[in-house]
């Protein structure tokens, strides 16, 4: 599907060069990486307001591009002259009939055309895994990359999860005929922690609690990723009740100071022996109780 230029940054095709800023300006901030962390199709569409930019801000290519649409850089090729002679008029009416004529035959130039190979290609992006642990996303990490010959050191936000992506701009593929390098992602995968279960920005973790705090409410200690907090729970607990401490959660990714929550499972204990006192004790407990 062709691309149009002006469609891209949404101005008419007799924009000033000004209102052609003023879009640009707009949409590269709407659509820039660094806004759009997880979204592929934004970075695309960055990369089309870039592009589309870098054509109607110059005049000479704006010029080019009014008069052969997507196909101006051929043109440009000709240093302004078209490649059919005749004064620079091109005498067809199908720009497809222009690429019959450049790119027919085999590759590479051919009676002093371009082949579309001779033009700049951007590099390819490239992923790598990086694994992390819970308190590593929780705190936010460090991994050092290392990309021909050079180590570089990325910073893992506070709150990433499985999936999240980090970008190292310009560290992919190289790009062909003086075309942009690609990226380098750096795709995070967080480790199980042998405590605490996370879904989202929410952590969940067991708290032990007794039978008799359980039945007549009280005080119990409920571990967070910083430090163990007292809480206090009512009397009638069951086993299974979720105890919520709001914000002990995962940090939530590129959010500021916001934090998801923590929820104790309350898992009630007995004890396994009692002595000869307290057995009679129980059983005058149970009796008053049935």
């Amino acid at each position: 599907m062709s691309k149009d230029y002006y469609d891209i940054l949404g101005v008419s095709r007799n924009a000033s060069d000004d209102e052609i800023k003023r879009a640009f300006r707009q949409k590269a901030k709407q659509y820039h990486p660094d806004a759009n962390p997880d979204d592929a199709n934004a970075e695309a569409r960055f990369k089309e307001v870039n592009e589309a930019y870098e054509v109607l801000s110059d005049d000479d290519k704006r010029s080019a591009y009014n008069r052969f649409g997507e196909n101006w850089r051929h043109y440009q090729n000709f240093n302004g002259e078209s490649p059919f002679g005749g004064g620079g008029e091109v005498p067809f009416t199908d720009m497809s009939d222009i690429f019959e004529t450049i790119f027919a035959g085999a590759g590479g130039r051919r009676g002093g055309y371009y082949n579309r190979a001779d033009f700049p290609r951007a590099g390819r992006d490239i992923e790598r895994a990086v694994h992390i642990s819970l308190r590593e996303a929780y705190e936010g990490a460090k991994r050092v990359v290392s990309k021909d010959g050079r180590d570089i050191t990325v910073r893992i936000p506070r709150g990433a999860a499985t999936g999240t992506k980090v970008r190292l701009a310009g560290e992919g593929q190289p790009g062909a005929n003086g075309g942009s390098p690609g990226h380098l992602y750096l795709v995070v995968e967080v480790g199980e922690d042998p405590q605490f279960e996370r879904v989202d920005d929410n952590l969940y973790v067991d708290v032990k609690v007794d039978a008799l705090t359980a039945m007549l409410g009280g005080e119990v200690e409920v571990p967070t990723l910083e430090r163990p907090l007292r809480t206090r729970i009512r009397a009638g607990t069951q086993t299974g009740q979720k105890l919520r401490l709001a914000g002990k959660g995962m940090p939530k990714l590129r959010k500021g100071d916001a934090y998801g929550d923590l929820y104790a499972r309350v898992m009630i204990t007995v004890p396994r022996e009692l002595d000869a006192d307290q057995r009679a004790q129980a059983e005058a407990l149970r009796e008053s109780l049935t």
